[in-house]
């Protein structure tokens, strides 16, 4: 069973995290498929907006610790790979798979159950965050001695300011959907079982709009 689902739904692309047995943790393979999902919707000129999604119930509980546990008690170092890439690699894979792409479109995170350590993450990396009211982000990785190492500590800060990126990432507590919103960590609240549809709709706005001046402006705030 593939770990990563690709629909197309005219000029939308939903990718959806499917492990459910680790809900939705990522190892390598998985985050070679997401990061291949991605460039592919970045290249793709009929794809306007992409939804990021997690199946059955969470978006992303982080990289998968069982999968690197296993994998360093091989003898191997082939779960942190993608720590190393070369400079001049104009589309670098990160631990998470996408992290580290700069892509020209947009994406927007329809965020249930668990969005933590890298699950987070990868919700700051995408430009907006539809959250269901019993959904959670989280530094939950504090508690494990794991470090934020795709993005987390440079999003984070920019997206909801220094103070509350402090609190968030010194304590790793748990942040739930109605104080997500006040801090402007989520862009909007829906209903449980919600946040896929809610997110597809607003993926369908933003691809009516013009798109050289929504991709343009995009760009600019971004920089």
């Amino acid at each position: 069973m593939p770990t990563v689902r690709i629909e197309h739904l005219d000029d939308i692309r939903v990718i959806t995290l499917d492990r459910p047995d680790v809900r939705n943790a990522v190892d390598t393979p998985t985050a070679q498929a997401l990061h291949a999902a991605f460039l592919d919707f970045e290249n793709d000129p009929d794809a306007r907006i992409a939804v990021f999604h997690g199946a059955h119930g969470h978006f992303c509980a982080g990289w998968d610790l069982q999968f690197g546990a296993r994998v360093q008690a091989s003898g191997q170092a082939a779960a942190l790979w993608q720590l190393d890439f070369e400079p001049t690699d104009t589309h670098p894979i990160g631990p998470m798979g996408p992290t580290r792409l700069q892509l020209a479109k947009p994406v927007i995170a329809a965020v249930s159950g668990a969005a933590v350590a890298g699950g987070m993450e990868l919700a700051l990396w995408c430009d907006m965050r539809v959250m269901e009211e019993d959904a959670y982000f989280g530094v939950f990785c504090r508690r494990f001695g794991v470090p934020l190492i795709d993005g987390g500590t440079v999003r984070l800060p920019r997206l909801i300011g220094m103070g509350h990126a402090m609190d968030l990432i010194l304590t790793g507590r748990k942040v739930e959907a109605d104080e997500a919103l006040r801090m402007g960590l989520a862009n909007r609240v829906v209903p449980r079982s919600g946040a896929r549809e809610a997110a597809i709709a607003l993926a369908r706005q933003l691809a009516a709009f013009p798109q050289a001046t929504l991709l343009a402006d995009r760009e600019s705030a971004c920089t």
